[in-house]
């Protein structure tokens, strides 16, 4: 009997400890920032979402999400700029805190990290190449062999493209440099990306490119990603979006990088260059 009791004390003990670490690990990022005074952001160039401007600055709709909420924490805040698919790698690594840079949710994704409520929406079109495309005369004459779509490696948009168009050729890319490129130059017939990265590229290179669908491919919602089993920092994310919405500061910031080009004179040329992937 005594042998029971003692085997029984200590299996509470077990699970009272085991709790309790749990719940240290899920406070633990939210606590370390502001214990630290520094909340540490990675972010991955993508007009609108995140560019440099002349002076070699982040800029962008993210950015300014990223500053508000280090604001509003009391925190100052450190950017790290990643190729867009070591940016997962690098949250869970304890690199970076959270990302903020136009991640679209999807359920892959959510096995590996945590998403906070969306903050926003965006549809994924695509821009073909016009002397490649010139005899096509609809969208399903991209779904040949012959036929070379690009997206950048990694990304919901490459998933869209083998999805969309199984029977093409899908060329898939390191960078949203190197997709932008391949198209405008007409490696590629097409390339497939989120709104309003196509439409951009249509405006700065109208002899080269067009925008041959009305609607879009696929619509997506974007959101914080964090390590998984910070409940804390999740609730407060998921608080801080609740507020901003409420008081329509997002979709004022929204407005202002998606819907129109008044910053369009403040950005590098490489940022410019430097199109969106998620």
């Amino acid at each position: 009997m005594k042998l029971f009791k003692a085997l029984f004390l200590l299996i509470i003990t077990f699970a009272f400890n085991q709790s309790l670490y749990a719940d240290s690990n899920q406070q633990g990022v939210f606590h370390s920032i502001l214990k630290n005074g520094e909340i540490k952001i990675a972010v991955s160039l993508a007009p609108p979402w995140v560019m440099k401007n002349k002076k070699g600055e982040l800029i962008g709709f993210e950015i300014d999400i990223a500053n508000q909420l280090a604001s509003d924490m009391g925190v100052k805040i450190k950017f790290k700029e990643y190729q867009w698919s070591k940016m997962i790698p690098a949250l869970k690594k304890g690199e970076v805190d959270i990302i903020a840079s136009g991640l679209s949710i999807t359920p892959k994704r959510a096995l590996k990290i945590d998403f906070s409520a969306p903050y926003s929406i965006s549809g994924y079109n695509l821009v073909t190449n016009l002397d490649l495309t010139k005899d096509f005369t609809s969208i399903k004459d991209l779904n040949n062999k012959k036929v070379y779509i690009t997206a950048v490696k990694g990304t919901v948009s490459a998933d869209l493209a083998k999805r969309v168009f199984p029977n093409a050729t899908i060329d898939l890319r390191k960078s949203n440099k190197d997709a932008t490129s391949a198209v405008v130059n007409g490696a590629v017939h097409a390339f497939v990306s989120p709104s309003p990265t196509p439409e951009f590229i249509a405006i700065k290179h109208p002899s080269n490119v067009d925008l041959p669908l009305k609607n879009p491919l696929l619509t997506t919602k974007e959101a914080f990603a964090i390590k998984k089993g910070n409940q804390e920092m999740l609730n407060y994310l998921n608080a801080w979006i609740t507020a901003h919405e409420a008081d329509e500061w997002i979709d004022s910031a929204h407005q202002y990088w998606f819907n129109s080009l008044k910053w369009q004179n403040q950005i590098a040329a490489e940022s410019s260059d430097s199109h969106q992937s998620k």
